[in-house]
């Protein structure tokens, strides 16, 4: 058996001080497991980078002398590089091997016959031509569990490009984005990919359990469409449920009210009153508790029948005040308000929460190359984090390689979790 994720295995990507930890903290739930990760770009690199931040070993097959496609994108560049790759692919090894060439072929298929997972978002059919396929490595490895990413599914969108901003737009994100009389807009970050690769994770981590009882493995498929559309939740369900046909609000809400941006002295507030007990707490403090006496505003269907009403009257008061200390104010009441931060503000509040939003990632010497935002799950009793930096292209090649060819080295075994 390989230990592929202890820090005496092949490549190992703690250093001393993190393994010490490690052991300090006890196992990471996905110590031992061996991911393949033929994949690039977005969706595919964030679920495999969570598997590793989890404790799996991942190996990443990149192309020699391009790499994944974001190591070119930028600006903007930290001192290593594209700040969109190193995003998505710390904790990981990388391997540069051209699929074309037999020799590299084969040390490929040798990575994806001892793994545990193989993810990839080739284009539908890509490595089944190149023998890759889940039919035929699943003979010789029948506890693989193989998940495949794509855009529009493998049937009639087999050949449309995968773009999450293509996909916003034509499975109905951006028809309900932006403001009533104005153009549609994307989200302001390639939401479709990250909710595609937390589906990705949870679908690897479910075959996972199944394999403990069944001993074998799965093929799990995922694509951008379905992942959208699974997430439009209650808009998606107004459509079905009631045949209605969500439009763009700008920052209202269709269901609740006031659920929106509301202007004060200074600047907009956003403000969430999800019942009719927090819209009293809000008018009270507002100073015009009468507001929720008024039939129009007492109940929250009556105010959304009356939201062109009620929004102006709000905003009226609100003038009154800077958007901080409203923030300051409401929040006390018990009313759900926030100023429109940044990115920088919003790091700076987590930190302040004591939420501790980001990790120190170290190179392989140990010293610290950057600061990431990292995995969102907090355990108790505590993991100790992985802290190993992208890694630079073809890092790990030789040792990776080394490994591979090894005579002495084991074949994952597929029913070790059992």
């Amino acid at each position: 058996m390989v230990n592929s994720a202890s820090p005496d295995g092949p490549a190992a990507l703690d250093g001393s001080a993190a393994g010490c930890a490690a052991d300090a903290a006890g196992q990471r739930p996905l110590d031992g497991i061996l991911v393949a990760d033929f994949s690039r770009v977005l969706a595919g690199p964030l679920c495999t980078m969570t598997l590793a931040d989890l404790g799996a070993r991942v190996v990443k097959v990149e192309r020699p002398g391009a790499g994944d496609d974001t190591r070119s994108w930028g600006p903007p560049w930290s001192e290593t590089g594209s700040t969109y790759f190193e995003s998505v692919n710390r904790n990981k090894e990388s391997v540069c091997l051209d699929l074309s060439d037999p020799d590299d072929l084969q040390a490929a298929r040798e990575l994806a016959l001892r793994a545990d997972v193989l993810v990839e978002n080739f284009k539908p059919g890509g490595l089944d031509r190149l023998g890759l396929g889940y039919a035929e490595l699943s003979t010789a490895n029948p506890g693989l569990v193989y998940a495949s990413i794509s855009g529009f599914g493998t049937t009639g969108g087999r050949d449309i490009p995968g773009y999450d901003f293509i996909v916003q737009a034509l499975g109905g994100l951006m028809s309900i984005t932006g403001e009533a009389d104005g153009a549609p807009y994307k989200a302001g970050v390639a939401l479709v990919d990250v909710l595609t690769a937390k589906d990705a994770t949870i679908a690897v981590l479910a075959a996972l359990q199944a394999r403990r009882a069944t001993g074998r493995g799965s093929h799990v498929q995922l694509n951008l469409l379905s992942s959208l559309q699974g997430a439009l939740a209650n808009q998606g369900q107004a459509f079905l449920g009631a045949g209605a046909v969500p439009a763009r609000m700008g920052n209202a809400h269709p269901s609740i009210v006031p659920y929106q941006l509301l202007e004060c002295a200074d600047g907009p507030l956003a403000v969430a009153c999800g019942n009719d007990a927090q819209f009293r707490r809000l008018a009270a403090e507002l100073g015009a508790p009468d507001l929720a006496a008024d039939g129009r505003f007492a109940t929250n269907s009556a105010r959304v029948q009356h939201r062109e009403a009620l929004v102006p009257l709000l905003e009226e008061l609100l003038a009154a005040a800077p958007a901080a200390q409203w923030q300051e104010r409401l929040t006390r009441a018990g009313v759900p308000a926030g100023r429109v931060a940044g990115i920088d503000d919003g790091i700076a509040y987590a930190e302040s929460l004591g939420l501790e939003p980001t990790i120190e990632v170290r190179d392989a010497s140990g010293a610290v190359s950057g600061r990431q935002l990292r995995h969102p799950a907090v355990w108790e009793p505590p993991l100790a984090p992985r802290v190993q930096a992208p890694p630079r292209l073809g890092e790990h090649t030789d040792s990776v390689l080394s490994w591979l060819r090894s005579e002495e080295a084991e074949r994952q075994p597929t029913d070790h979790l059992s």
